[in-house]
């Protein structure tokens, strides 16, 4: 709660500006119209930018520009930070800053919690688990931070217009905004986290889509109630600048749910709420500030103070604030550059959330009084100064000196930002190669660039290269699992599997119930013979997650292999289960599905289940007969005939064997027609039918298999063999009319193979 009140207690501050900045002298009030003022700048200025009526045509242009031009577009919008999202941080930390009066009245922020959240960026440098907990904490705070402001100015605007909303209307307006919040982060914690740096708390979304579609209707109906009932008492004209606050935020929070939830396109919104809605905000927040900062510069007697002036200071320090610690931290103590970029990115917004809550929470009587235009002789009295408040006094002064450090530091800091941009477009050319390597010749110790660099190595035919930058990318930064995973993968994929095996040791000996290191540990082991590391491994995975369906596959498959029947049914039923929870995501895996289905029917079959065994082949035929996968609905049905001869069926498993041979005929599959032919004529055989059937299915057989000779052809003439000489001197007759006699055995009827009486 403490946050809420700092965030949206800034509509205090905005609406006491407006009882103040519309106060002007009263002589020039009695001049002016007696009609209020909502504007801060000129209309179509704080429309578009303060009260965000850009956010449409912006967002359908980020859509369409990250999707169809995504290299080009993060850099522009990486330039777009340095123009924008940057300074606005520095906004708030000149004012906290740039006097002591300020520094020493928000000392609990400018400086402890300064100094906490440094702590805790040299505690994430470090231990990398830490990084994970303060950016989802800034991803998670960021919409919260937005919210806060866009009801700021709604509060502020509609002061300014004379409306005076009522506190009915103010609360309506303030827990819808609350609402679409709470709808984003529902979003963001439902299911896993596809980013292994934000943390999701993995709500289920048959709880989490009905709530959100709560909140949205709860945000259109209260906002729509309290928009209409100050329009009632108002013009067009005074409701605008309201009007469109509501709108944007609509855009902002509602319009990306809303898509996700009707059209099932997933909008990644975590990135969403730190990419174009920070741009968006930042440049409303230069919006206010500004013309707060020239109105104070001024009061305070400054006719030099122009905006232009204050926006290169802002950018200048934006750029100090950002880019070079990571720099120094990277080169220096080779700390990965790309960690230390999101750390200090995460930290720097996470002081301004506070800060910036701090700032605009407190009733300042130094704000009051500028804005009041009263008299603040207080400003005049000021502490003696001490050695650092002089020293800062004369780096601010026109001295030649002071002025050519300003302007050098400027200099060097634009130059360090330009640097910064270039290493990122290198860095960004995914398909160039040096391109990369001269990204990584500027700062190799970016394991984001390193990676980038082996997979177009790899792209390159550079296999050697290509794991020398998987291993850097995993040397700079051990804490992180998703680069050690990246170096394992890469050995994998380049042939060096003893190598693979020996990292995923060492990725699970840090990670230990990591379920990917696991099963891929598993597979390297099984490929390296070590068959019981690999069991060991899948089991471990299983036990901590039964829902893994690839492991519970290999385990099947790996029991199967050894001959232990029932294991291995107990693990693909497992599968099939995973596989009937999640059918979408099965669809393609159909065949798989319907050869398990077999392989469990076939266990219960032989351990004594018939009515169990009966159900799965059932179902695997049906299932591969839907499917349209005709060898595996023959191999099913083959496998039923077995089970119903062996149960007394012997008509039943006769017209499974019929069957099967129909599908057969579709096929182009000799192997497997002439595998079902021989099992037919064994059955009908078994079944004393006429021997001269049986022999004209061990030729059909003989005849599928005569073009690929081996192990399978040779138990072909042997059986033909027999029965040929069983049937002695009729057989060269039975030969010359085969054809026949095959299909006569295929059409026998069910009652010829009644059991005798």
């Amino acid at each position: 709660m403490a946050a809420e009140g700092r965030d949206s207690s800034r509509a205090l501050l905005f609406e006491e500006m407006n009882s103040v900045v519309t106060s002007e002298p009263q002589q020039t009030a009695q001049q002016s119209s007696s009609a209020p003022n909502p504007w801060i700048y000129r209309p179509w200025i704080d429309l578009l930018i303060g009260c965000g009526a850009w956010s449409a045509p912006l967002l359908l242009l980020a859509f369409y520009a990250s999707s169809a031009y995504s290299s080009a577009w993060a850099m522009a919008f990486y330039f777009l930070a340095l123009l924008f999202n940057y300074p606005h941080f520095m906004a708030t930390v000149y004012r906290a800053y740039h006097t002591r009066t300020e520094f020493q009245k928000y000392r609990i922020f400018t400086v402890h919690v300064a100094l906490l959240l440094a702590l805790a960026g040299v505690v994430a440098h470090v231990w990398f688990p830490l990084l994970p907990w303060i950016f989802t904490l800034y991803i998670c705070w960021s919409p919260w931070h937005y919210t806060g402001q866009n009801f700021g100015l709604l509060m502020m605007f509609a002061r300014r217009s004379g409306l005076a909303p009522s506190s009915a209307e103010r609360t309506a307006i303030h827990l819808s905004f609350i609402a679409s919040f709470l709808l984003l982060m529902l979003s963001f914690h439902t299911g896993a986290s596809g980013d292994p740096l934000i943390l999701s708390l993995g709500l289920p979304a048959k709880f989490t889509l009905p709530a959100r579609g709560v909140l949205a209707l709860f945000f259109v109906a209260a906002t729509g109630w309290a928009l209409f009932s100050l329009a009632r008492r108002s013009s067009m004209r005074a409701i605008l600048a309201p009007l469109t606050l509501a709108v944007t935020q609509f855009f902002w929070f509602l319009l990306p749910a809303l898509v996700e939830l009707f059209s099932g396109h997933e909008v990644p919104q975590t990135r969403y709420s730190s990419g174009i809605l920070a741009v968006l905000h930042s440049t409303q927040y230069l919006w206010i500030t500004s013309y707060y900062q020239g109105r104070e510069a001024r009061a305070a007697g400054d006719t030099q103070w122009s905006f232009s002036r204050y926006l290169v200071t802002l950018i200048a320090g934006g750029i100090a604030l950002f880019i070079p610690g990571p720099w120094i931290v990277s080169r220096i103590f080779h700390a990965d550059f790309a960690a230390s970029f999101l750390t200090f990115t995460a930290l720097v917004n996470i002081h301004h959330f506070i800060l910036d809550g701090a700032l605009w929470k407190l009733r300042d009587s130094r704000v009051a009084a500028l804005l009041l235009n009263t008299n603040a002789k207080q400003d005049a009295a000021r502490e003696a100064p001490n050695p650092l408040q002089s020293a800062s006094r004369w780096l601010a002064s026109s001295a030649p000196g002071a002025r050519a450090i300003r302007i050098g530091t400027v200099v060097l800091l634009f130059l360090w930002g330009a640097v910064d941009q270039v290493h990122f477009y290198w860095s960004s050319k995914t398909e160039s190669l040096p391109a990369l390597e001269r990204a990584a010749k500027l700062n190799p110790d970016d394991s984001a660039v390193q990676l980038r660099l082996a997979r177009a190595e790899i792209a390159s035919g550079n296999r050697n290269a290509a794991i020398e930058a998987f291993r850097h990318a995993a040397e700079i930064n051990a804490g992180s699992f998703s680069q050690q995973e990246a170096y394992a993968r890469g050995l994998i994929e380049t042939g060096r599997d003893a190598e693979a095996y020996a990292q995923y040791e060492k990725i699970l000996a840090g990670w230990p119930r990591n379920i990917d290191a696991l099963v891929n540990f598993g597979l390297l082991a099984q490929r390296l013979g070590h068959e019981e590391e690999a069991v060991d491994s899948w089991e471990r995975a299983v036990d901590a997650d039964p829902s893994q369906a690839n492991a519970q596959l290999y385990l099947a498959q790996t029991f199967e292999r050894r001959g232990e029947v029932q294991a291995a049914a107990r693990h693909y039923r497992a599968y099939l289960q995973i596989a009937a929870a999640h059918p979408q995501e099965y669809r393609d895996k159909r065949s798989s599905i319907i050869a398990v289905f077999i392989k469990v029917a076939d266990a219960d079959s032989a351990a004594n289940r018939p009515e169990e065994a009966r159900k799965g082949y059932a179902a695997a035929i049906d299932f591969a007969a839907k499917a349209g996968d005709k060898a595996l609905e023959s191999l099913a049905l083959v496998h039923q005939a077995e089970l119903q001869e062996k149960q007394g069926d012997a008509a039943g498993a006769a017209q499974s064997y019929q069957r099967a041979l129909a599908v057969d005929a579709a096929l182009s599959d000799a192997r497997g027609a002439a595998s079902d032919w021989l099992n037919y004529g064994q059955f009908l055989r078994r079944q004393r039918q006429p021997e001269r059937l049986v022999f004209a299915c061990m030729l059909r057989a003989e005849s599928l298999l005569s073009a690929t000779p081996g192990d399978e052809l040779s138990a072909v003439v042997q059986a033909r063999t027999e029965s040929q000489a069983r049937l002695g001197r009729d057989a060269a007759a039975v030969r010359s009319k085969s054809e026949g006699l095959a299909t006569e055995a295929l059409s026998l009827p069910t009652a010829a193979f009644a059991p005798a009486r």
